[in-house]
């Protein structure tokens, strides 16, 4: 059994795709867009290249990216896209990345249970939760 976050966009998704496919190094896969469905689909000439489906390969994982081609559907909310990386160096360059022209919701800092953490809205309404395998340096570790 396998989860993965399908995440939809009103015509941005392309967009989305070559913003997220940069910064995490990754091409997405099986791109099929709007146009390459049956013709009694309906889609509006306008919607043609909107995505229908596609796959972002994220380290040993994936998330599915389309376009609502109802273009309706709501922000965000309730659920967040969790990247963990392996150094806080890692984590803060994609978190700082993600959160440029979006919304920080809790500032990319050390905490208690890891090196760095820290939560945004990207520019395209996603929220996404950034850290690290890294441990903190708590002044000397555990006893």
């Amino acid at each position: 059994m396998e989860a993965k976050a399908y995440l939809f966009f009103n015509g941005q998704a392309q967009a989305a795709l070559d913003a997220y496919a940069k910064i995490f190094g990754t091409a997405p896969i099986n791109v099929m867009r709007m146009g390459d469905g049956p013709p009694d689909m309906g889609i509006p000439s306008a919607q043609k290249d909107w995505v229908m489906h596609s796959e972002l390969p994220i380290g040993g994982t994936s998330i599915y990216v389309s376009d609502d081609f109802m273009a309706n559907s709501p922000a965000m909310a309730g659920c967040s896209v969790m990247i963990n990386c392996a150094t806080a160096a890692e984590g803060k360059r994609v978190f700082e990345a993600l959160a440029a022209g979006g919304e920080v919701r809790m500032k990319w800092e050390p905490t208690f249970w890891s090196a760095g953490f820290g939560a945004c809205s990207d520019a395209f309404g996603i929220r996404w939760m950034v850290g690290c395998d890294e441990m903190p340096d708590n002044g000397g570790g555990a006893d």
